[in-house]
This record gives C-alpha cells, sequence and structure tokens, in this order.
C-alpha cells in the first residue's frame, strides 16, 4: 500500500494569500495533489525520473512502447495489465481488476465498460497524462469503496490550477515506432495572465498490425489461418482534443474542460479476425473542479469535483460469408454517467495526542448503462451515494496514525435471467424480469507511518473494504464476442468484503532507495467468472458440455478467497562514473490467489523477478533492464498453462535546454526505446485468448519531445510536468507596434465539403440476422458564413490563444440504399418485393472552440495551427420503403435529431491590414462522429433496416478580425 510521508492533501503551503486593501498580489495558486505520495528523492544529480513509489512519470510514459492506458503497468511491480489489444488495455493490481480497481483523471471516474469485457479500452490516452499514481490504503478510500484493488489516479492540467508566468507555454511530444510501423503525436498548450488560464491539447497515434516472433495461435483450426509474421487484425487508431480554462481568484480556483475521445481498434484472435471485428469508440467528457482556501480557525479548505461523461462504442463485425464485403454492427455499449463530490478539509486542531487533521466529504454517482445488438447484457442504471472522511493524527514527530472510513448506498436495477441451476437449456430462452438491489456497504482503514533513522518509512494498514456487485456480475446474460465467452449474472449476489494487513518499507531518498510490501487478504463472497464446462455459440439454446461452441460460458459465484503476496523495488547510486552517476536496479513482485477449499483464482499473474543498471547525468540517461517472467501452472478450473518469458529493454535519453533562443526558452528532449529484444514468445496470462495471442515482439521507439515557454530546473527529470514548479522566462524586448496579445472579434466566410458515410445494416425482424447492407455516401457541400471571438497570449514569437465560432452551414445530401427482394423478402418471390431506404442528413449550424498556437513570421503576419472541439445539430431522415410478409407496400418516413459533439483540427494564416483590422484564410477539418437511426417500419414487415452514418466535413474560409487594443504582452525576463 502506499501510506503518505506527509499529511492529509492540502497541507502544503499556499502559493497565495488574502490581499490587503489596495495591495495587487499575484493571481497563480496551487492546488494540493488528489492524495498525498510519497516523497521524491532530493539526489542533486537526478537526471533521471526520480523514486517515487506506485507512480509513473510523464517521461516514463513517452519512453513505454504502449498504445493503450493499461499496458503502462505491464512491467511495473506489483502491477500488469489485461486486455485483448494493445488498445484496450486496463491496468491489473496485485491480480485484481476490472469493478476492484478505479480509474480515474483529476478526480473524475474515467467512464467506460472496460471493466465489462477486456476487448473494451479506457478513454484516456497516455500521451496526455502528467503523472499516473496507484493510490492504495487510506487515501483509496476518498473515491470509492469498490476500489478494492486500488485507485489509479491520472491527473494533467485540462484544468489549470496556475497561469504561466510568462503568458504561454507549450509542449509537442511525437514518436515512431518499428514494431507496427506506428506513429504518435500531441501537442499541449497552456496560456493566461491575470485571473484567466486556458489549456488545450490535441493527440493522435496509428498502428498497423504488429509484428511477433512466431506463429500466434497455439489450437488453430483446420486449414490454419496463414501468418505474414504479424498478429492478425491489430491495428489501431485513436484521437483526442481537449479544451479548458479556470478562474483564478485569491485564495483558489474554479475551472471547466470538455475534452473528446475517439479510437477505432481492431481486435485479435481466430474468430475476431475472421471477422475482422474492430470496435468504434467515442467519448465526450465535461469535468470540472475547484478549490477555496478561505483564512479560517477552522476550516483549511473547500474542493469539489464535477463530470459528466457520454460514452459509446460499436462493436463492428464482417458479415462476409453472407454479404460479400459489409459490415455491421453487432453490439453497441453506451454509458452515461455523473458524477459529483464535495469535501471539507479543516485545519490542524490541537489533542492530548497530537495534531488531528481530516478531510471529510460527500459523493454520488449515476450512472446509465445501454446496450443494443447482441451485447452481454440489458439496460441498467446504478445510484450511488456515499460520504466519507480521512483524519491524520500526529503522535510525535516520527509517528502518525490515519483512519479512514466509507459509508456508500448502491441501487443497481436492470433485467435478471432466470438460467437453470446446470446452465443448459432446455428451456432454449431463459426468462427475464426486471430487477433492483440496494446494498449498503460500509469500509474502514486505519493506517501508521513510523519515520526511521536514515530516511526509512515503515508502515501498517489494517483495512475492511466492502464492495456493491456491478451491473454486469448482477445481469450477464448473453455472448461477449470479442472474449468469446457466454456470461451469466446472478441477481443473487451480495455485498463482496476484504480483510487486509499490509506492512510496507520505503526509502526515497539517499544512495539506496526502495520501496517494499508484504500483505494478506481475506475475501468473503468473493465475487468471480467462473467456467461451467459448458460450451455456446450465440444463444443460450446452443449451450451444451464439452460442444464445439465458440463461447466459453462463465458464471458469476461468490467464494470465499486468499491473496497473498508482496512486491519490491530498488535503486542503488552505487558510483559516480565519467561525470555522471552509475547504479543498479531490481524488482519482485508475486500475488499467491487461491478459494479456500485450495482451488485457484483464474487468471493470476505470474512471478516476476528482474534487474538491471543505469547511468545518468543532468542531460543523459540510459538504462537496460531485465525482466524475467516465471510460468503461470497456478491454473482455475478449464484454464491452460502460460509459459514464462524474458523481456530485455534498453533506453537511453538525451535532453538538451536553450534558456534564451530566438523562440523564447526551449527544451528538447531525444530517446531511443528497445523493448522485448529478445524478441520473445510473450503471453499474458491474466488474458482471455492468451493462446491466440502474442504481445508485439521485438521494437524500437524514436521520440521527440519540445517545450516552449519554460525551463525546468537541471535537477528536474526528463519529461518532468509541466506548471507552477517551473521556471518561466520570455525575452524582454522594447514594446512593439503591433501585438497580438488581446481579445479580437471578427466574421468569415467560406465554402465546406463533406460527406455522410452510412452503415446501412437490413436485418431479418425475427431473428435479428443480418441480410444485406451497404455503405451508401451522402455529399454534403455548401457555402458559409459566420462569426467568431477569441484572445491571444504571446511568448517572444510565440502566439497562443482560444476561439470560438459560430457558422451557419446549411450542409445537407442524400444517398440510397436497396436490398434485392430475394434477400429481403424471398418467401413473395418470383414478386420483386425489395426494400428500399433513401437517407438524408442536414446540419444548419456548427460551432467550434478550439485553442489555437502559432508563430509570429513576421511581426504583422501569424502562421497557427488549431485544434478542439465542434458540435453541432445532426438531423438524419428519410423514409424506407418496402413489402410486408402478405404482400402490402408500405413508405414510412423517419426522422432523428441528435446533438453532436466532436473534434476539430485546421491551420491557417492571419495577417495584418490596417489599423487594428487583420484578414485570415484558414483550413478546418471536423467529425461530429455518428449518428444511429433505425426506423419504426409497420406490423407484418419482415426485414429492419438499422443505419449509422458518420458525418465529416472540410472547409476553407476567408475573414476579417478586428484586435482591441494592442497591449503589450512580452515580459520581461523573471
Amino acid at each position: 500500500m502506499d501510506i503518505p510521508l506527509v499529511t492529509v492533501e492540502g497541507r502544503q503551503k499556499r502559493l497565495v494569500r488574502r490581499a490587503n486593501r489596495g495591495e495587487t498580489i499575484d493571481r497563480r495558486v496551487t492546488e494540493a495533489p488528489p492524495a498525498p505520495a510519497a516523497p521524491q528523492s532530493t539526489t542533486p544529480d537526478s537526471g533521471n525520473p526520480p523514486f517515487v513509489p506506485s507512480t509513473i512519470t510523464s517521461g516514463q510514459i513517452q519512453s513505454s512502447p504502449t498504445q493503450g492506458f493499461g499496458n503502462l503497468f505491464f512491467s511495473a511491480p506489483g502491477a500488469t495489465s489485461a486486455g485483448i489489444s494493445t488498445q484496450s488495455s486496463r491496468p491489473v493490481l496485485r491480480g485484481l481488476s476490472d469493478a476492484r480497481v478505479r480509474i480515474q483523471e483529476n478526480g473524475v471516474g474515467a467512464v467506460d465498460v472496460s471493466d465489462i469485457a477486456q476487448d473494451h479500452a479506457v478513454p484516456i490516452d497516455p500521451l496526455a497524462l502528467q503523472r499516473a499514481q496507484v493510490l492504495r490504503g487510506p487515501a483509496a478510500l476518498r473515491f470509492g469503496s469498490q476500489a478494492v484493488g486500488g485507485v489509479v489516479d491520472v491527473t494533467n492540467n485540462r484544468i489549470p490550477t496556475a497561469a504561466p508566468i510568462g503568458g504561454m507555454a507549450a509542449e509537442l511530444r511525437s514518436a515512431i515506432t518499428s514494431v507496427d510501423s506506428g506513429w504518435e503525436s500531441g501537442l499541449l498548450l497552456d496560456a493566461g495572465s491575470g485571473n484567466a488560464a486556458v489549456h488545450a491539447d490535441v493527440y493522435g497515434r496509428g498502428a498497423k498490425d504488429y509484428r511477433i516472433p512466431s506463429y500466434p495461435y497455439l489450437a488453430p483450426p483446420d486449414p490454419a489461418p496463414t501468418f505474414n509474421g504479424r498478429q492478425p487484425n491489430s491495428a489501431a487508431h485513436s484521437a483526442v482534443a481537449s479544451i479548458g480554462g479556470s478562474y483564478l481568484f485569491d485564495g483558489g480556483y474554479a475551472g471547466l474542460s470538455v475534452s473528446r475521445f475517439t479510437s477505432d481498434y481492431h481486435i485479435p484472435g481466430i474468430a475476431t479476425s475472421e471477422a475482422k471485428q474492430h470496435n468504434q469508440l467515442e467519448q465526450t467528457k465535461i469535468a470540472s473542479k475547484g478549490e477555496y482556501r478561505p483564512d479560517a480557525a477552522a476550516l483549511a479548505a473547500v474542493r469539489y469535483w464535477l463530470g459528466f461523461s457520454d460514452y459509446r462504442h460499436d462493436e463492428v463485425v464482417n458479415n462476409s460469408a453472407v454479404l460479400g464485403d459489409f459490415q455491421s454492427i453487432g453490439a453497441t455499449f453506451k454509458n452515461r454517467q455523473t458524477e459529483g463530490k464535495l469535501e471539507f478539509e479543516t485545519q490542524p486542531l490541537a489533542t492530548p495526542f497530537g495534531a488531528l487533521t481530516g478531510i471529510v466529504g460527500t459523493q454520488g454517482a449515476y450512472q446509465r448503462l445501454d446496450t443494443v445488438g447482441q451485447a452481454i447484457l440489458r439496460p441498467a442504471q446504478t445510484t450511488t451515494a456515499a460520504t466519507y472522511f480521512l483524519e491524520e493524527l500526529k503522535l510525535t514527530d516520527t509517528l502518525r496514525a490515519q483512519l479512514a472510513g466509507r459509508l456508500e448506498h448502491v441501487e443497481v436495477t436492470g433485467t435478471a435471467f432466470a438460467f437453470p441451476s446446470n446452465y443448459l437449456p432446455p428451456p432454449n430462452e431463459p426468462g427475464s424480469t426486471p430487477s433492483g438491489s440496494s446494498f449498503l456497504p460500509t469500509s474502514i482503514s486505519f493506517g501508521t507511518i513510523k519515520d526511521l533513522p536514515s530516511y526509512i518509512q515503515a508502515s501498517l494498514t489494517l483495512q475492511r473494504i466492502q464492495r456493491a456487485p456491478r451491473p454486469l456480475e448482477l445481469f450477464a446474460g448473453g455472448p461477449d464476442d470479442s472474449e468469446k465467452t457466454f456470461k451469466i449474472g446472478n441477481p443473487d449476489l451480495t455485498l463482496e468484503t476484504a480483510n487486509t494487513v499490509e506492512v510496507g518499507l520505503t526509502r526515497t531518498r539517499g544512495d539506496v532507495r526502495f520501496d517494499a510490501h508484504l500483505y494478506y487478504t481475506r475475501y468473503s463472497n468473493f465475487i468471480y467468472g467462473r467456467a461451467t464446462g459448458n460450451f455456446c455459440d450465440a444463444d443460450f439454446s446452443s449451450c451444451a458440455p464439452a460442444s464445439s461452441g465458440d463461447y466459453i460460458q462463465v458464471a458469476y459465484s461468490q467464494g470465499d478467497a486468499l491473496f497473498r503476496g508482496g512486491e519490491l523495488t530498488w535503486q542503488w547510486d552505487v558510483a559516480p562514473l565519467a561525470n555522471g552517476i552509475f547504479g543498479v536496479e531490481g524488482q519482485f513482485d508475486v500475488v499467491r490467489a487461491t478459494f479456500t477449499d485450495g482451488t485457484n483464482v483464474p487468471r493470476i499473474p505470474p512471478i516476476r523477478a528482474g534487474g538491471g543498471v543505469y547511468w545518468r547525468n543532468d542531460d543523459w540517461y540510459a538504462r537496460l533492464h531485465y525482466l524475467h517472467a516465471f510460468r503461470q501452472n497456478h491454473l482455475a478450473e478449464f484454464d491452460t498453462p502460460t509459459d514464462g518469458y524474458d523481456l530485455l529493454k534498453v533506453q537511453i535519453e538525451h535532453r538538451q535546454r536553450w534558456r534564451m533562443s530566438a523562440w523564447g526558452p526551449v527544451e528538447i528532449a531525444t530517446g531511443l526505446v528497445g523493448d522485448n529484444l529478445l524478441n520473445a514468445n510473450i503471453r499474458n496470462s491474466v488474458q482471455f485468448h492468451k493462446d491466440e495471442i502474442l504481445l508485439p515482439g521485438r521494437t524500437f521507439k524514436l521520440f521527440l519531445n519540445m517545450k516552449y515557454g519554460a525551463d525546468a530546473p537541471a535537477d528536474a527529470p526528463i519529461g518532468a510536468a509541466r506548471g507552477q514548479n517551473a521556471t518561466f522566462f520570455t525575452k524582454a524586448t522594447p514594446a512593439p507596434a503591433w501585438s497580438w496579445s488581446g481579445f479580437y472579434a471578427g466574421g468569415h466566410a467560406g465554402y465546406a465539403w463533406g460527406t455522410a458515410k452510412t452503415n446501412a445494416g437490413f436485418i431479418e425482424t425475427a431473428t435479428e440476422t443480418p441480410l444485406f447492407g451497404n455503405t451508401p455516401v451522402a455529399r454534403l457541400d455548401h457555402a458559409n458564413v459566420g462569426i467568431l471571438a477569441g484572445h491571444d497570449w504571446t511568448a517572444g514569437r510565440l502566439v497562443a490563444g482560444i476561439e470560438g465560432d459560430f457558422t451557419y452551414a446549411d450542409q445537407h445530401g442524400r444517398s440510397a440504399s436497396t436490398c434485392p427482394g430475394a434477400v429481403c423478402n424471398p418467401a413473395l418471390a418470383p414478386l420483386e418485393a425489395r426494400m428500399s431506404a433513401e437517407l438524408s442528413y442536414r446540419f444548419d449550424w456548427l460551432a467550434t472552440v478550439r485553442g489555437r498556437i502559432g508563430v509570429a513570421v513576421t511581426p504583422e503576419t501569424l502562421a497557427y495551427v488549431s485544434a478542439g472541439v465542434r458540435f453541432g445539430t445532426v438531423t438524419a431522415s428519410g423514409s424506407v420503403s418496402g413489402t410486408t410478409a402478405a404482400g402490402i407496400g408500405f413508405t414510412t418516413p423517419y426522422s432523428v435529431d441528435g446533438f453532436r459533439l466532436g473534434w476539430a483540427v485546421g491551420a491557417g494564416i492571419e495577417m495584418r491590414l490596417t489599423g487594428n483590422w487583420t484578414g485570415t484564410m484558414d483550413y478546418q477539418h471536423s467529425d461530429l462522429g455518428a449518428l444511429r437511426a433505425t426506423p419504426t417500419l409497420p406490423d407484418g414487415a419482415v426485414t429492419l433496416i438499422d443505419t449509422d452514418g458518420r458525418v465529416r466535413t472540410d472547409a476553407v474560409r476567408l475573414g476579417v478580425n478586428y484586435r482591441f487594443g494592442a497591449a503589450d504582452h512580452l515580459f520581461a525576463r523573471n
């Protein structure tokens, strides 16, 4: 566990104070971290990433060859990752994952469906992270009792807590990888002054099928699929954009951010590769947080977090066996969730035992999980209300005690299935009924921290944590095409209880640094999915014992279980070498998980041990690391053993800083990382279908990181997070005749062209079997006109700002799709009873909020790029014509309106014309996502139609802006 060395959140010194009357003060504030962390090394020459246990820094993230979020933890002591694809990985902590590990971004839950199945991705791009920290013990109860395994807390600057001192800071991150011909790139921007601070970022990544050392399938079908040296169906692409801002005031801040995540990633495996399955994911997230620190005797701080997320992913499969080359949506998952939290921190209170500091808070959440098509479960809702406290008592200068408690009320409603006790037909279709359950989890955690000589810290934790069952565990009743499992829920599940004792010993300062933990957890009513020995196809009527079905039948059950294990990581700066430090390091972790009857808990990570050497100075960092994973032979029923592997990694990084350049302060970090240099066959024991999927083979990653507007101190790690702790510099120049700083407003006119590409599928009404489909494209071309406003900040020749626009577009188009009568209505042959659909799309207006960053190529000419969110209302309409089973013709109109929130990127040039007037010319590309429509047809129609149209548009615009004033935002060097 990670018991903090410092006191509870917020006890660090404030950078702001209440001003005296008539006094002006700096409006920057600093926010306490989400939870106290172990101290960093204070070694003066620590040019490498500091030794911070259970934390992954931005520098470590950039040197990782991973594509997905969870894979960041693959080699971390006490952690690994689970996921069928590189993009859909999720952290596994001490053998626990899914509902037992909470993932949150800036204090708000990630909001996805990655805890339902291993092919579901976490909508957080690794490039967007400044830090990912694993929280356990008392601090974790602030965020949820369901996080028995821990809380993965992700932080970034999307809601700024400070304005850059120089007015603007920017960062460019990019890399290429050899194993998958992959690329990644990201741009971050922070700007502000006075009481305002803004942030914008945009990221993108793409990869082809990755190379593997050998044939991936241990038990291939007959005939065996061909092999081209790559893992079939493993390509992935994703894009992310975010914009946020904060109002800074004396003693606090309040901010808001909007982010958009999209991904299209393929699912490897024998069946999924044959179907060419890929998941199309999109998430829109709105988050807000704030803090106020009053000058009060009892109250130290008030904080809030608020978030809303709209998540959706479609599982797209190729029905080539029936339709030729048509792809249809097999299942759709939607998750809409609102979450809020309010907490109060008290000032230290003198007691007979020592100073007492505490936090008390309340948290609530509502989740609506909707499913369409061949999904694992039917729609379900979860409502959570909780209250919690976290207290710390400083008994002596070297001994502290922490106590945390949490009380929750959880209500879960959905549709429960009544399966036979042997999970076999008859009946061919299990009965179903609406169901609801209420739970009252209570949790408590106690910890002590003792400071020993030589900067050593000892800790002890005792805790009892309860969690309520999740909708999947209660109400599952269907196939998962990616995992190839047929999951059966249990509506009679009760609270799961975990009783844990843990001891730890940590040293984060000095030449020798280490972090060691031993833990023992006894679970009562441990919830798990057990293989029943039955196999199924896509429906329950096909389930049979030891059959040839493609789906493993898994039923959720409860039993008492024991988890015990430990992890160790250490570093030793052996001696000075050349102008740097040479050192050695090592790691070890083990987890043993069994039920009380002696059988094994399924899908547990193997024992791992490793070590390496490193050398570092202020500008260079080199590391060679070896990790051995032992063979996993502790198997659950119907599981298969997993061979061990040897993972060899090497990395070399260089950082160069220019405090003063023509562009302002610049830092450039470059690096080369080689992973799996032995080209070993690596299979993940916690992964479904591990016998069909190999992890990537030998790979090299070349990365480049460029920072503008901030110069980190000499002892900062490569890739250190930017923010209020960095030193900012700008050039001192005479006041220019023209400045790009300040507010502006204007208008624009141009021409837009776009497409609405529709997956139109005709489906048999009775069985929901796909019959026919195609992908017609509607053109959306039209002239447009609009207005805009924005604000820019300058630092040297760099210009950054935020801009919003509103455009009257009037873009519309039409396409059509027809299913032959012989396919969609064969019973009426020889009558050609075809079925056709006219598909129309229209949007009258669009708006964007974008961050932009540019370079003044001349004093009066600005070249820039922009990225942000685009939104508007899209209407999908048309008509469906066909013939009923009785031979009666019909024509049915339909219309669906959908508010779409997508992303936009672009580039342009702005030039001064005369006075305060400027002229602009820019290009924008935007993606508004998909809008789905399933028209309601008359009774007797033997075929339904399902449409899913994706709207993309491009535009070229000319405009005129008026810039208010010419304020000088070129600051002197601090």
